[in-house]
Order: C-alpha cells, then structure tokens, then sequence
C-alpha cells in the first residue's frame, strides 16, 4: 500500500523561501569567489557585452601599445647613432686643426690618411645603425610609418636621412692636405655637416617626443577602458560580504521554520 505524503501551504512556503535563499546564497557566493557581478551574458547582457566590447579595445590597444614601443626604441637608436656619428666629424675636425698646425708635408700626408680612414668608419657606423630591419641614417628613401590607433587610419611618417660621408657632402682628404687650402675647405665642410647633423638630431627628437606622447595617451587609455569594464561588472565585495551573512542567517531560520512547521503538523496528528 503506497502512502502519499503532502506537505501543509506552511511549509511548502518554509521550503519555497528556502530555496530561494540557497539560490540567492550561490548567486553572492560566485560574486566574491570571481570578484564579479556579471560572469556572462545571462547575468546582465548589455553590461556583459558592453564590457567584453571595452576589454577588445584595450586589448588592440595593449598591441598598439608594443608597436609604439618599439618604433619609440627605433627612434631613440637612430639619436644615439647619429651623436656617435657626430662624434667622428669633430674627431675629423680635430686632424684639420692638427694639419694646420704643422707645415711637414709628411705629417700633413698623415693625417690626410687618418682623416680618409675615419671617413670609412663613418660609413660603417651609418650602415650598421640599423635597427629592427630599417635603416634611417643610409637613405633618404626609407621611412619608418608609426600608427598610433588600433585602426591604422593616424600615423607619423618619419623620413630617413643620409650621414655616409657622401650624403654630408664631406669629401676626402684633397691632394693630401698639402696646402692650407685644402685643409680649410676640408673644415667648411665638416662645419657644415655638423649643422646638418645637429638638424637630423632635433627632428628624430622631436618624432620621439611626439611617439612618446602617443605612447603615454594609449596607456592612459588602456586604463580607462579597463575601468570602465570593471566598473560594468565588477562586484562590490563589502555588499556582497553583507549579503552573503544575511542570506546566511536567513537561510538558517528557514530551516528552523521548516522544522517548526513539520513538528506543528506531527503535534495534530497526535490528536487522532
């Protein structure tokens, strides 16, 4: 014989309440243990994808960001390049000073071949300043393009220039500095290509101020597309802290209504 139990409307609405809370109790469980309101599209869908659509950007951007880097690196190599470059010029305009101080036509020959020599290693120091497979020192034909959105639709064109000893329009050691002639037009030259370096020097400068900048803008925008994110789905852990002992308390008086209740419904059938 089958014995069919029912519950009173009292305690199917202890059970009901209580199922209620444990489901509540799981909800605020899973906001403190992922830190987040809103895990998935059920949860809220406008604040899930409008975050998801805030995280994509900062993610394009965090690659941006490493392009940037790397260009700003390209730049800031192409500067110290050229100081060194610089560096042999005034090294050149040390040997016209020294040839002028000597009237030895062998000394003056020596010096001319010291002053040939180094305009080799210039050259050399130009040809192996390349970084990341470009060159901006050896051609005024190569260009180094720098993006500064996810989209590629801004960018800076940075022109390279020429410091061989050809593009500075330093030629070598004429007739072997054997007159004073050919010294001082040796030194004009070099003044020149001083100039013309120390130009180079600002504008690359300025293109690395200018990368800098837009380097510093994406990371502050990378940051508040991470806010703003978070702010869409991240929980506030004191409320849910709050939450999760008053749905605790709640949930242990559910059950003690419970048994009140089936212990009421147990007293009346004693009566009988």
């Amino acid at each position: 014989m089958s014995i069919d139990v029912t519950l009173s409307a009292s305690a199917r609405t202890n059970l009901s309440a209580l199922q209620s809370t444990a489901q509540a109790l799981q909800v605020t469980q899973s906001h403190l243990s992922t830190g987040k309101a809103v895990n998935s599209a059920s949860d809220n869908a406008t604040a899930y994808f409008a975050s998801q659509g805030f995280l994509q950007r900062a993610n394009d951007l965090s690659n941006l960001k490493n392009s940037l880097a790397t260009s700003l690196q390209t730049v800031t190599s192409v500067n110290q390049s050229i100081s060194d470059v610089t560096s042999v010029v005034q090294q050149l305009e040390g040997i016209t000073t020294q040839a002028l101080g000597t009237t030895d036509a062998t000394t003056r020959a020596g010096l001319a071949s010291q002053f040939n020599s180094l305009l080799t290693q210039l050259d050399l120091l130009v040809n192996d300043a390349t970084f990341n497979g470009t060159n901006l020192l050896n051609s005024t034909g190569n260009t180094l393009v720098v993006y500064f959105n996810e989209k590629n639709t801004t960018a800076l064109t940075i022109t390279g220039v020429n410091i061989t000893h050809a593009g500075l329009n330093i030629s070598s050691a004429a007739n072997a500095f054997a007159s004073n002639d050919n010294i001082n037009t040796a030194g004009s030259l070099l003044l020149t290509a001083l100039s013309t370096l120390r130009t180079d020097a600002a504008n690359f400068g300025g293109n690395a101020t200018l990368i800098q900048t837009r380097q510093d803008f994406t990371s502050n925008l990378i940051n508040n597309l991470q806010n703003a994110s978070n702010n869409l789905i991240l929980a506030d852990t004191n409320t849910e802290g709050a939450n999760l002992q008053a749905l605790q308390a709640q949930n242990s008086l559910g059950i003690i209504s419970l048994g009140i209740s089936g212990q009421l419904e147990q007293s009346i059938l004693r009566l009988f």
